[in-house]
């Protein structure tokens, strides 16, 4: 089975479960998103010290993107309107969280990388002395 198979057949709840169970999926993965950004982004800042931020910031926004995938075709495969039991409002609302993801992700990621930079500066201002 391709991968596009495998996200229509998770987007529709499987092979067992009601249409809510693709929308309940993506709003899982993306509250798993938010928790993997958040902390992340509290490592890169120096909050916690442990892990690795880059690697966290690089697994939230995948983890966001595949939330968004995920509600966004369980959207384009639901039948049916918001209040008939398919899970759209649940798809609709975990778009946002898959966003949410991605944006934690790449701010964890922007500031682990300035704050790389930094301490290269400081490393190579002690080694070799003040350049300005």
């Amino acid at each position: 089975m391709s991968a596009t198979g495998i996200l229509t057949v998770a987007a529709e709840g499987g092979a067992i479960g009601d249409g809510r169970t693709g929308a309940n999926l993506a709003l899982g993965v993306g509250l798993i998103g938010v928790a993997i950004g958040w902390l992340a982004l509290t490592r890169a800042t120096g909050r916690i010290s442990t892990g690795n931020a880059r690697t966290g910031a690089m697994a939230a926004m995948a983890v966001g993107l595949v939330c968004t995938a995920l509600a966004a075709l369980h959207l384009a495969t639901s039948s049916g309107g918001p209040g008939t039991g398919n899970g759209m409002v649940g798809a609709i609302a975990a778009i946002p969280l898959g966003l949410i993801a991605m944006i934690l992700g790449r701010r964890a990621l922007t500031h682990s990388r300035r704050t790389e930079r930094t301490a290269d500066r400081y490393e190579h201002e002690r080694e070799f002395g003040p350049t300005s």
